[in-house]
């Protein structure tokens, strides 16, 4: 029931997108998802995949810090009673201690005390979350993912976006599943049915060329 430890595996290539959709820094806020060490032990930390999801979300992290836009991160609660912990329970176990070995999000990519920490209750982090009103409030609807595990909550998270019409944009090489065959059928998954799927040099680039304006409100 607890999580497998994760063979190291090589970054699959991106598959083509249907949508054609552009992405504007000034529309977009960027999601760190579940980068907590309870979700990253299980994996080889020198190596690929995590070593290189980790460079590359430091990287676009570091570009949206300098160009004003808005990061927020996902952390699971620890000690979840079972009420709270519902269904998870029966594939997944108990989860989470509230040890910081556990629930800190990884020293790389700790949060700023500007930037928001959600509570990330399912899947989906939209899912019992203020995530989409506080989008909506600052007038935002592009969702820019990074973080595991790609084929769990990432995939549930970008159909969620997806469905409550915000566009996401799933940074598929700055993610880590199972395993490779888990990575690529869920960024395959998600290029056709409801994200656009895109490399971190390519997001580098666009938020290179603009420049996002407004705050992400802490409430809504």
């Amino acid at each position: 029931m607890a999580i497998p430890a994760i063979a190291p595996y090589m970054l699959p290539a991106l598959p083509d997108n249907r949508l054609n959709w552009t992405f504007e820094a000034d529309r977009a806020v960027l999601l760190i998802h579940d980068m907590q060490h309870y979700f990253l032990r299980p994996y080889q930390m020198d190596a690929s995949p995590i070593a290189d999801v980790l460079s590359n979300l430091v990287a676009i992290r570091q570009r949206c810090t300098e160009q004003g836009v808005p990061i927020v991160y996902t952390a699971q609660p620890g000690s979840q009673v079972s009420a709270d912990r519902g269904l998870l329970a029966d594939l997944w176990g108990p989860g989470l201690t509230d040890a910081a070995e556990d629930t800190d999000i990884c020293a790389p990519l700790m949060p700023a005390p500007s930037e928001i920490v959600l509570a990330k209750h399912r899947y989906s982090a939209l899912l019992r979350s203020p995530l989409a009103n506080l989008m909506r409030a600052s007038g935002r609807d592009h969702l820019l993912i990074g973080g595991v595990y790609a084929h769990i909550g990432i995939q549930a998270t970008a159909v969620d976006a997806f469905s409550n019409d915000i566009k996401p944009f799933v940074i598929g090489d700055a993610i880590a599943a199972f395993s490779a065959d888990d990575h690529r059928a869920a960024v395959d998954y998600m290029a056709r049915h409801c994200a656009r799927v895109e490399a971190t040099s390519e997001v580098i680039r666009t938020l290179s060329r603009c420049t996002a304006s407004s705050p992400i409100p802490r409430s809504a």
